[in-house]
This record gives structure tokens, C-alpha cells and sequence, in this order.
């Protein structure tokens, strides 16, 4: 009973974040919220190892997460970085089960919920109505993802970090340099120096 109170005074951030693409009944809330695990990751940590099927869903409530993949010549690319009220996994190898070349990392000291794909299978057949509000959330973060990505496209390395600050400017301030110019595909000294010249 204390747990239905608590959810009913103060709404969790993923429902929260579910109730932006559908209704959910107050009663069912407490139990979508209990199917998934608290978990705490640290900066660095990986959540998810490739060359393997993803086979959980992560919901941010706090701390910042990078997707990232080993290039040609084995240098670490972070493809994308994801924070508070976003959905994240790889999501073909998710939905598809087929193993996954990106990994998934914590940019910074976390607060995740996780969910197994069993899980969150139950969890649809469970309550049906749910599961237009997941994939919706999901589909909204890969259009996302993309229309930032080709914002990218064809840009200088400074025009990339300004563009970066004025998009992304809360995850800024909270992940490593190395990260940030790694996700800008330029080297750390070169945005070291044009952080230093807009200053």
C-alpha cells in the first residue's frame, strides 16, 4: 500500500515519461514501474558488451549513456549520448535478436531502470496498451537521433562543438572531453583548442 501511495503523490520519471505518449491507469502504474530493476552504474561502466544479442532495455532516470562501436583501426567512436527520460538499447539487435557490433556505456555515474525482453514481453501481455507507448518513445528517440546526426553533416570542427553546446548542452558539462570529441569525430587537442578560443 505504501507504494501505491508513493507513485500516486509523486509520479516516477518513466511513467512520467510514458504518460506523454498515452494514458495509463493509476492502478496499473506502480506495477509497469516494479517490473523494472533499480540499478546504479559508474562512469565508464559497460552496461552492454557487442559482439552480442541486447537483450535489455535501459530508461534513464539519471546520468548520462553513450552508444559506441570499434572503427577500422580500433579506436572507440561514441555514435550517440543519451540522458534522462530516454529509452536506450540497440535496438535491432533488441527487437530482432542478432548480435550487436555498439556497445553501451555510462558517460557519466548513472540511474538506470532495466528490463529483460522477457520481461517486457510479459509486461505487454500484461497490459496491452502499453506497448504503442514504448515502441512510440522509442521510434520518436531514433528519429531524433538521426535529424541530429546529419546536423552534423559537412560542418567545421568548431561549428560541430558550438552545434553540439547549443543541442546537447546538458550533456556538455557532465561527460569527458575525450567523449565529446570522439562523438564530434575530431581529436581531444583540437577541441581542446577551440574550447580554449571561445573563452
Amino acid at each position: 500500500m505504501e507504494r501505491v501511495a508513493y507513485f500516486s503523490c509523486m509520479e516516477s520519471p518513466l511513467i512520467t515519461h510514458l504518460l506523454g505518449y498515452g494514458s495509463i491507469p493509476e492502478k496499473d502504474r506502480p506495477l509497469i514501474e516494479a517490473a523494472f530493476e533499480r540499478r546504479g552504474a559508474k562512469e565508464g561502466e559497460n552496461l552492454f558488451k557487442g559482439s552480442r544479442v541486447c537483450r535489455e532495455l535501459f530508461f534513464i532516470e539519471e546520468g548520462v549513456l553513450r552508444i559506441v562501436n570499434i572503427n577500422s583501426i580500433d579506436v572507440e567512436v561514441t555514435y550517440y549520448f543519451m540522458s534522462e527520460q530516454q529509452f536506450c538499447c540497440i535496438l535491432h539487435s533488441f527487437n530482432d535478436e542478432v548480435p550487436a557490433s555498439e556497445c553501451i556505456l555510462a558517460a557519466s555515474d548513472a540511474t538506470l531502470l532495466a528490463i529483460s525482453k522477457p520481461d517486457l514481453l510479459a509486461l505487454y501481455g500484461e497490459f496491452p496498451y502499453v506497448k504503442p507507448l514504448f515502441e512510440q518513445s522509442m521510434q520518436d528517440r531514433v528519429m531524433k537521433k538521426i535529424q541530429l546526426r546529419n546536423a552534423y553533416l559537412g560542418l567545421d570542427a568548431k561549428s560541430k562543438y558550438k552545434l553540439f553546446l547549443d543541442q546537447q548542452s546538458n550533456i556538455a558539462t557532465r561527460v569527458p572531453l575525450r567523449d565529446i570529441a570522439s562523438y564530434l569525430e575530431i581529436t581531444p587537442q583540437s577541441l581542446s583548442r577551440i574550447r580554449k578560443s571561445m573563452h
